[in-house]
């Protein structure tokens, strides 16, 4: 098979290392890809991802026999829709099926409609109107950005005031754009989180392990949101009954209720959960794979990727074998001094010869300057290692991040370091 996989990032990074392991595989192109993915098949640069015409010609050009839509934004853009109209398989959600991650009032509604258990909510797209529920409310909630904003679009505030400058920022100030210029004030729930993927040819579902991003940039859980900097999986401390509760009235719900609504989803399901004193309750979907939870969540997959992938846009993934390892696996990302704020790029990374062989390093900032590699964003790389204990594989991935260098570099140290906490509610 030809395939041509969209983006640039760690997750395509991944996803790159695990397709070009199939023997179904006879070449890979990546658009725009970056200086990891170089290594398992041809960056094509100079195409816009999120233009559904761009993208046929590409995938025309290069005989695609299936096309991989991995970021958010060209699901948003209906890139989908525009392959399969010229006749190309296509994994990833319509955009119809997406607006369940590129619209969070839609979402909400799709939720309230089909009983899947979320938090109160009301989306606003007058500031005033906003501004008197978080006075109601009178305590802590959420305020997010109803539209797509790589993942920094949620302010969690812990008081009225916090919250007011929240919607400033968004409707106002336009801090995300046009994605802010509806906002979804929620109740803030307590607990912890923890996502579940799974795949999804619009009918069959298979679910992958769960897995934990620690999205704020500093240790402890501090500081500014960002689009993760870690992540683990398994999280020991998700019982049987909660993992399954997620998976029948929430996963599996939820692709039946899209297929219900006429908008069946084929993809990678990606719902973010809160575990609450009243169960498991959603915060948030995404319609395609997790960053960094896929940097985690491939090393444990036993089976070929290029197979389920290709299973879900033909719609048979049920004939198709789905088997994971049961390993502990961490992800520590590596970021640029003042990420998420302001940065500076271009500094050489020096030491990743000195990882080890069955350890991963997945590229998201990187860029090739000459003979040398040099960072080129915030979030810079990721490294993943697997063990035996989650104690044993955040021995090892801290172990190797201590061999990488350049300036500014930046990490958390506890990634994974509740993975074995038990669950315990407090307000």
């Amino acid at each position: 098979m030809n395939v041509l996989l969209l983006g640039g990032g760690g997750r395509e990074h991944a996803i790159a290392w695990r397709i070009s392991q199939s023997p179904l595989l006879s070449k890979l192109w990546i658009a725009p890809g970056n200086a990891g993915t170089e290594a398992f098949g041809e960056n094509v640069e100079g195409v816009t991802i999120t233009d559904g015409t761009a993208v046929v010609a590409l995938a025309e050009r290069v005989q695609a026999d299936l096309v991989v839509v991995a970021p958010d934004d060209p699901l948003a853009a209906g890139v989908v829709d525009a392959l399969a109209e010229a006749g190309i398989p296509a994994f990833g959600p319509t955009r119809a099926a997406a607006e369940i991650e590129w619209s969070k009032s839609f979402a909400k509604d799709l939720m309230a409609r089909a009983g899947i258990p979320t938090s109160t909510s009301q989306a606003f797209d007058d500031l005033d109107s906003a501004v008197r529920y978080v006075a109601e409310l009178g305590g802590p909630c959420v305020v997010k950005a109803d539209g797509l904003a790589l993942g920094k679009g949620v302010t969690v505030c812990d008081t009225p005031d916090e919250a007011i400058t929240a919607i400033d920022a968004a409707m106002r100030q336009r801090a995300f754009g046009e994605s802010g210029t509806r906002v979804v004030v929620e109740e803030r729930m307590y607990g912890r989180e923890t996502s579940a993927h799974a795949f999804s040819d619009g009918v069959s579902v298979r679910h992958m392990p769960f897995s934990c991003d620690h999205k704020p940039v500093f240790d402890g859980d501090r500081g500014p949101n960002t689009g993760g900097m870690g992540v683990y999986s398994p999280p020991a401390w998700l019982t049987p009954a909660d993992a399954e509760a997620i998976r029948t009235e929430v996963t599996e719900r939820t692709i039946d209720a899209l297929r219900i609504a006429g908008r069946p989803f084929a993809g990678v399901l990606y719902p973010g959960m809160m575990l609450t004193a009243t169960g498991p309750r959603v915060v948030e979907f995404n319609a395609r794979f997790g960053d960094p939870e896929t940097q985690v969540l491939l090393p444990k997959l036993r089976s070929d990727l290029l197979a389920i992938l290709d299973a879900c846009a033909r719609g048979h993934l049920a004939a198709v074998p789905v088997e994971w390892d049961e390993v502990s696996t961490v992800g520590i990302v590596m970021a640029s001094g003042g990420y998420p704020g302001s940065y500076t790029t271009g500094h050489p990374i020096e030491g990743l010869e000195d990882v080890d062989s069955d350890v991963q390093v997945f590229f998201a900032g990187v860029k090739r300057q000459d003979a040398r590699l040099v960072t080129s964003g915030g979030r810079v790389l990721c490294v993943v290692a697997s063990g035996a204990t989650m104690e044993e594989a955040r021995a090892r991935a801290y172990d190797n991040v201590a061999r990488i260098r350049f300036e500014g570099a930046h990490f958390r140290t506890d990634i994974g370091a509740t993975a074995s906490q038990p669950l315990v509610f407090a307000r």
